[in-house]
């Protein structure tokens, strides 16, 4: 088990743009272009029921999330682990990251009937270059 520094969910904090690499089925990857955050000591992210990276966490919760500094290319985190799903408080939990990530109240995106679910990735595997 791994921890995240203080350094490497001060990057996560960031309204950077960060990826989610799933495994699907037939053992391909899958990557995502996701928002995220960290709560604690796990990296925190959001997607609906029904969509791929649900229904591939669900199939295997092995999870990569990344994230790179826009200003600094070899500013970078990446967190490896497994992820736990949860629907409770997933509704504010976009929100929150509509706030971040857009500076709006609500998640603008959502769909009627959408059921949400946070995916929360416990730490197994951490690598953070400070950049230059």
């Amino acid at each position: 088990m791994a921890t995240l520094t203080e350094e490497v969910k001060a990057l996560f904090e960031q309204p950077f743009y960060a990826w989610v690499t799933t495994v699907r089925p037939d053992g391909t990857l899958h990557s995502t272009v996701v928002w995220v955050d960290v709560d604690g000591d796990e990296i925190l992210f959001n997607t609906a029921i029904g969509r791929a990276k649900e229904r591939h966490l669900r199939h295997d919760p092995r999870v990569s999330v990344s994230v790179l500094d826009p200003g600094d290319p070899y500013h970078l985190a990446s967190v490896s682990g497994v992820a736990r799903l949860e629907t409770e408080g997933a509704d504010a939990v976009i929100d929150r990251l509509a706030k971040k990530y857009l500076g709006v109240d609500e998640y603008p995106g959502r769909q009627a009937g959408e059921q949400r679910v946070n995916v929360r990735v416990s730490p197994q595997s951490v690598i953070f270059n400070p950049g230059g």
